[in-house]
């Protein structure tokens, strides 16, 4: 299972690679609104460097297929291991786009899908990465954890190369959960990332070790 980034924030992105757990980052608008007065184009090259050949995820903004086409060809030229992240539409048009952005060899990831019959059919019209948003989909009434365990079934027992991404997520328990329930990669914001080495009785362990180790130190023979 991989571990993508969920943020466009520098200083997050180079704080969670230091950890060694970092397998790609994911973005899309509202995590772009954040980051007020950057150049976009530059901040995509920059995420890109910072995690060399790992995948990064960046969204269209498209509505009609050739303005998706288009941002897609544009953002994959700004650096090899860009993503080009296309939206589910209820048109078809974002399948199309991705059909035809898969035959050109261009890597895609579908968002923004609720159910098994969205990600099934990114599946097949070619994604690379197809994007199940987990709890807005339990929002909706969905189940999403057994989304998660029939997509990844039905992608391996179909030989497709496709990956699941779980985003959306909302807490360590979530991440835990998908990550059980069979999820190739999911995408964890940084307040999320850095909530999840902590545990209550991992820290009162530790300073019971350590007050143990001092009075140790008193007692030893030089």
């Amino acid at each position: 299972m991989e571990i993508f980034l969920d943020t466009a924030n520098i200083d997050e992105i180079k704080h969670i690679v230091r950890w060694g757990i970092v397998d790609g980052v994911t973005t899309n608008q509202k995590i772009f609104l954040n980051e007020k007065g950057i150049n976009f184009e530059t901040r995509v090259k920059t995420i890109c460097e910072l995690v060399r050949d790992k995948p990064v995820s960046v969204e269209s903004n498209g509505k009609t297929l050739q303005e998706m086409l288009d941002d897609a060809r544009k953002f994959t030229k700004i650096a090899k291991n860009v993503v080009a992240k296309v939206p589910m539409t209820k048109d078809g048009l974002g399948l199309e786009a991705v059909k035809m952005l898969s035959s050109e060899g261009i890597k895609t990831n579908v968002t923004v899908m609720m159910n098994f019959n969205q990600l099934m059919l990114a599946t097949k019209a070619g994604a690379t990465y197809v994007s199940l948003f987990y709890n807005r989909a339990k929002d909706a009434g969905e189940n999403a954890l057994e989304i998660v365990t029939e997509i990844t079934n039905w992608i391996y027992e179909n030989n497709y190369k496709t990956k699941l991404i779980v985003g959306s997520v909302r807490n360590p328990d979530d991440v835990a959960q998908a990550a059980v329930a069979g999820a190739h990669v999911i995408t964890i914001p940084y307040k999320i990332m850095i909530a999840m080495p902590f545990h209550k009785k991992t820290d009162e362990t530790i300073e019971e070790f350590d007050k143990a180790w001092q009075e140790f130190l008193l007692h030893q023979k030089v």
